[in-house]
C-alpha cells in the first residue's frame, strides 16, 4: 500500500520525473545533491526580507491588538497549525506566518505569509524576494501598506512581469482556504509584494490570463491533477508516469545525479535535445542520441520542432557521439572585429543592482592606456552610489567611442549574451536617470541597436553547435583560456560579493573585493581570447557539422 500523498505548491510548477522520485518510497535512501550554498543563501535572504516586511506592514495597519497575529515559524509544526486555525475562528484581519492543516482529502498542503480578511473571507498575500512588475501600465496594485483589494488601481507605471509560480501559489492557497471554509467567497484574488516592497500586485485568479484563454484555476487544476497522478503512481509501486528527461531546472535539482546516471544509461535523446522537442522525437520512435545520429539530415524530419531544427539536433547528436563540445555551423567563422575593441562585463548581485562594469581595452593607439579598468561601488546594493560608477563607467566608453571616430577608426564593444548587460543599461538610466551622467535612454538604444555593440553569444550561436552548452564558461576552454580562480562562476561570485561589502554585518573584506575584480577580469579576457580563437583558429580547429 503506498504512502500519504500531500502536495505543495511549488509541486505544480516542478519537474514531474522530481514529483516522481519524490514520492517514491524506493528512493528514500538515495543520496542527493547537497544544497547550494548560493540558493542556501537565497533562502536566507528571502527569510529576512519577509521579516522586514511584515514589520512595516504591521506598523503601518496602526490596528488594535489582536488584530494582526503574528504566528512564529520557530514553533512546532503542530503549534502553528493551531495557531492559524485559531486565528481564523477567531476572525483576526491579519494573519502573519500561517500554517494550514494538511488537506487529506484535496491531498494539499502548505502555507502563506499573509492572510488579510474581508467581508466575505480571507485572500492570501505572498512576500517574495524577486521582481513582480516591469515598467509599462495596467497591473492592478496598491500602494505596499494598503492590503484593501478593493483600494486597487490599473497601475499607470507598472505592468505584471510574468511570474507564473506567484499565481500558481496563490490557486493552491486559495484551494486550501476553500478546503477550510475561509476562502473569499466573491472574488478568486490574491497579492504578492515583491523585491522592490512598494506595491501590492493583486491577480484575478479567475481572468483569462494564460494562454489558450485559460484563467490560473483552470491552469492549476490540470497541473495539480497531472502531478496528483505522478506522484501516486511513485506512492503506490505502479508503473511511473513521469520518466527521466533533461531540461533547464535539471541544473539545481538535488536529483539531477540519480536522473543523470539513468540518461546516461540509456543514451537518452534529452542529453543533446531539450524540452518538448525531446518528447516529440520519443514519440516518433527516437528515444536514443544514437538512434538521432543515423538520422539523415536530409530526410523529412519526424516531428515538428519548436526549438532549433531537425539539421542541428543530427549533428549535435553526432557530436556527443564524437566527445565534441563544438562543431562548426558554417563554412566560415566569421566574427566582427574593429581597429579599437572594448570587452565588457557587468557583475549584479541578483535584481539588486549592477555593482561593477569591467572594460578590456585593446586595439589601435587612441592615447588611452590599453588593458583592463573597473567602474564599481562597493556600497551594499541598491545603493545610489551605484549611479556614479555607472556614469564613470560611460562617460569612459563614449570617450573611447569618440577618440576613435575622430581617429577615422572603427570601434566595436563585446559582451557574452548582451541580454544581461543590456538589462542594466537599459535599467541604471531607469533608475538614475536624474543623476549627473547618466545618459538618456535614446544614448543607450543608440548604442546597442549598432553594429558597434557585438554579442558574442549570438556569433557562437549563429556559427557554432554546441554538445555541452553555450555559456561562456564552457566556451572559453575551447579557445584555450582558463580562469585562475578555480571557483570562477556567478554562483559563487555572490558569496564574494556578500563578504565583500560587509553585508551580512561583518566588516568588508578586501581580498574578496579584489578576488571579484580578478574574476571580472578574465570573463573580459576570455571573451578576447574567444573573439581572436573565432577570428582565426577556429576555422580548422573545429570540425564542420556536415563533415562529422
Amino acid at each position: 500500500m503506498g504512502s500519504e500523498v500531500l502536495l505543495d505548491a511549488g509541486a505544480v510548477t516542478r519537474c514531474r520525473r522530481r514529483v516522481h522520485l519524490e514520492h517514491d518510497p524506493t528512493m528514500r535512501e538515495t543520496p542527493l545533491l547537497p544544497p547550494d550554498p548560493a540558493a542556501e543563501q537565497r533562502i536566507a535572504d528571502a527569510a529576512t526580507h519577509r521579516l522586514e516586511i511584515a514589520k512595516r506592514l504591521a506598523d503601518a495597519q496602526n490596528v488594535p491588538e489582536g488584530d494582526w497575529v503574528t504566528i512564529s515559524r520557530e514553533q512546532p509544526t503542530t503549534d502553528r497549525v493551531l495557531a492559524t486555525e485559531q486565528a481564523l475562528a477567531d476572525g483576526v484581519p491579519f494573519i502573519w506566518g500561517a500554517l494550514f492543516a494538511v488537506d487529506r482529502v484535496g491531498h494539499r498542503r502548505g502555507g502563506v505569509e499573509l492572510l488579510v480578511k474581508t467581508e466575505h473571507g480571507y485572500l492570501p498575500v505572498l512576500v517574495v524576494r524577486h521582481r513582480i512588475t516591469d515598467r509599462g501600465a495596467g497591473a492592478a496594485t496598491t500602494i505596499m501598506t494598503d492590503l484593501d483589494p478593493a483600494h486597487q488601481i490599473s497601475d499607470p507605471a507598472r505592468k505584471v512581469r510574468s511570474q507564473p509560480r506567484d499565481q500558481l501559489r496563490l490557486a493552491h492557497l486559495r484551494k486550501m482556504l476553500q478546503s477550510l471554509g475561509h476562502a473569499e467567497k466573491h472574488r478568486a484574488l490574491g497579492g504578492v509584494i515583491g523585491l522592490d516592497a512598494d506595491v501590492v500586485v493583486w491577480h484575478d485568479l479567475a481572468a483569462q490570463t494564460w494562454p489558450g484563454g485559460r484563467s490560473t484555476l483552470a491552469e492549476y487544476d490540470s497541473r495539480f491533477a497531472d502531478r496528483l497522478a505522478v506522484a501516486t503512481a511513485a506512492a503506490s509501486g505502479d508503473e511511473p508516469l513521469a520518466q527521466p528527461s533533461r531540461i533547464l531546472e535539471c541544473r539545481r535539482c538535488p536529483w539531477w545525479p540519480t536522473c543523470e546516471t539513468e540518461l546516461n544509461r540509456t543514451r537518452d535523446v534529452s542529453l543533446v535535445v531539450r524540452g518538448e522537442d525531446a518528447g516529440e522525437l520519443r514519440k516518433a520512435g527516437i528515444s536514443t542520441v544514437d538512434e538521432l545520429a543515423a538520422l539523415s539530415p536530409a530526410d523529412e524530419p519526424p516531428m515538428t520542432w519548436t526549438a532549433g531544427n531537425f539539421t542541428d539536433a543530427v549533428a549535435l547528436a553526432r557530436a556527443w557521439l564524437a566527445d565534441l563540445t563544438v562543431v562548426r555551423r558554417v563554412t566560415e567563422v566569421v566574427v566582427p572585429r574593429g581597429d579599437v575593441e572594448v570587452d565588457v562585463d557587468m557583475e549584479s548581485f541578483g535584481e539588486s543592482g549592477a555593482y561593477l562594469w569591467g572594460c578590456l581595452l585593446s586595439g589601435a593607439d587612441i592615447g588611452l592606456e590599453h588593458g583592463y579598468r573597473a567602474f564599481a561601488t562597493w556600497d551594499p546594493v541598491p545603493t545610489t552610489d551605484e549611479a556614479r560608477s555607472f556614469a564613470e563607467f560611460w562617460a569612459w566608453l563614449s570617450d573611447v567611442r569618440a577618440r576613435t571616430e575622430a581617429a577615422g577608426l572603427t570601434f566595436r564593444a563585446y559582451c557574452y549574451n548582451a541580454m544581461a548587460e543590456n538589462r542594466w543599461l537599459f535599467g541604471s538610466v531607469e533608475r538614475f536617470g536624474t543623476y549627473p551622467g547618466i545618459p538618456t535612454r535614446a544614448e543607450i538604444v543608440s548604442f546597442v541597436d549598432s553594429e558597434e555593440w557585438v554579442d558574442l553569444f549570438r556569433s557562437v550561436s549563429d556559427q557554432f553547435l554546441c554538445a555541452q552548452g553555450k555559456g561562456l564558461k564552457v566556451i572559453a576552454p575551447v579557445a584555450g583560456f582558463t580562469w585562475r580562480d578555480p571557483e570562477a562562476g556567478g554562483e559563487a561570485s555572490m558569496g564574494w560579493y556578500r563578504d565583500a561589502v560587509g553585508m551580512d554585518g561583518e566588516l568588508p573584506d578586501d581580498t574578496q573585493r579584489e578576488r571579484l575584480l580578478q574574476y571580472n577580469e578574465d570573463d573580459v579576457l576570455a571573451t578576447q581570447a574567444l573573439r581572436s580563437w573565432m577570428s582565426t583558429r577556429a576555422q580548422t580547429e573545429v570540425p564542420f557539422m556536415e563533415d562529422l
